[in-house]
Order: structure tokens, then sequence, then C-alpha cells
């Protein structure tokens, strides 16, 4: 119920200020987190072998950047919010609104990374109902919604669910953080270590592939968290 209180008071427009504009999202060097982000996932889609009909990206919160590398390889790709904030921020986008949070620089730099042209914006459907899917992506949700160790390794069980079998997950996370802030709301988050997100993948049924660590350096230490580093995980089921 706290953590339901606290995620009504989310700002997107602060969240997206305090992690997707520079100094974290600084595209002049790989040493800054957003670009380390984009690239673990460009590398793992470029092996070709993450595809299929479906991806869904759980808790896409107000961000699309973790989708840009995975466009070539699915039919159709699902985002999904729990808040109406959150949807409503994508729809922005989506439908090319002014005020819309500026994406371009995130697509641009995916696009050097792969060696592409710059691709356009997709479509936005309506609610539906997710089947099994190929892929699942989520990106700093699940150790923020759960409130302990074992609440996280049933969230990624309850999650493996919409994954078909042999389907694979990439998850993006952070490490050692206990809270974020995103406007007048202060979440709490789980503190992770690398050997948690092992664990807790092996305990919900997954095959961990690749597990990489960034540690967040002093200059993004800006107080809008107290995370130490982020992880990126491929994992099979």
């Amino acid at each position: 119920a706290a953590l339901r209180e606290g995620y009504e008071h989310f700002d997107p427009r602060a969240y997206l200020r305090n992690n997707y504009l520079p100094p974290r999202a600084d595209f002049s060097s790989e040493e800054f987190v957003v670009p380390w982000k984009l690239r673990c996932l460009a590398e793992t889609f470029a092996s070709g072998e993450i595809r299929g009909r479906m991806l869904i990206d759980v808790g896409s919160g107000p961000t699309i950047y973790q989708l840009l590398s995975a466009c070539d390889h699915f039919e159709e790709i699902v985002a999904t919010d729990y808040l109406a904030v959150n949807r409503e921020e994508l729809g922005r986008w989506a439908r090319g609104e002014p005020g819309a949070f500026d994406w371009s620089p995130f697509i641009q730099h995916v696009c050097k990374i792969e060696g592409r042209g710059e691709g356009g914006r997709g479509g936005a459907g309506g609610p539906r109902e997710p089947t099994p899917a190929d892929a699942l992506l989520s990106a700093f949700c699940l150790e923020a919604v759960s409130p302990d160790r074992a609440a996280f390794v049933r969230a990624l069980a309850h999650v493996g669910n919409l994954l078909r079998p042999g389907g694979h997950a990439l998850l993006l996370g952070a490490l050692g953080e206990s809270f974020y802030l995103a406007g007048p709301a202060r979440l709490p988050v789980v503190p992770l270590q690398e050997s948690d997100v092992r664990e807790a993948l092996a305990a919900a049924g997954f095959a961990l592939r690749e597990l990489r660590s960034y540690a967040m350096p002093p200059a993004l230490r800006t107080g809008v968290d107290d995370v130490d580093g982020v992880f990126f995980a491929h994992a099979q089921k």
C-alpha cells in the first residue's frame, strides 16, 4: 500500500529530467551510463538470436530508449505500464505531439552504433491482452516495485509467465539502490547485487546467458537516487 501511494505522486517529466538528460544522457563518450545501456541492448539484439512475433516490455515507464534496438527483430512490441501518467507520456511521443520528450538523440545514437539510417516512430495501439511472447524486456521496474529480494524473485517468475518456453528475457536494473526521486515522489527500491540477480533469475526458472555491470561514476551521482551501478542481464526461459 505504501508503494502504491508513493507512485501516485510519480512525475514522469521529473524522472526523465533526472535520468535521460545530461549529465547521465551524454552521448559524447561510452563512459556515460545511457550510452552504456544502449550499447548493451544493441549488441545483444545484433546477434539476431532474439527475434519473433512479439516482444513485451514490462514496466516501460515514460521511456522508449530500451525498445530501439528491438524494432527490426519483432513484428509487434507491446509497451506496458501501471501508471496512467506514464502511458500518457508514451502516447504523446508516439503521436508526435508538441512538448513530448525528445528521443531523437537516443535514436540517432542507436543508429550510429548499429550502422544504419535513422528509423521512424511506431504506431500506438490501445490496451490489449498479451499472448505468450517471444521475448521480454524490463528496465528499472521489478526492483523498484519489490519490497524485498523474495518479492523480486516472485516478480521475475510472474513476468516469466508471459514468455514462451525458450524465449529470451532482457533486464536492465539498478545495483545497490535503495531509493530514487521522481518529482515529489521518493520511491523505495530493493538494493540488489550481481549475485542477487543471478540467484533470482535461477530461482525464477531462467538460464543466465550474460550479465554485465556498470559502476556509476561520481560525476553521475547527482542526488536523484543512491544507485551504485547498473546491471544488464540476458536470460532464457
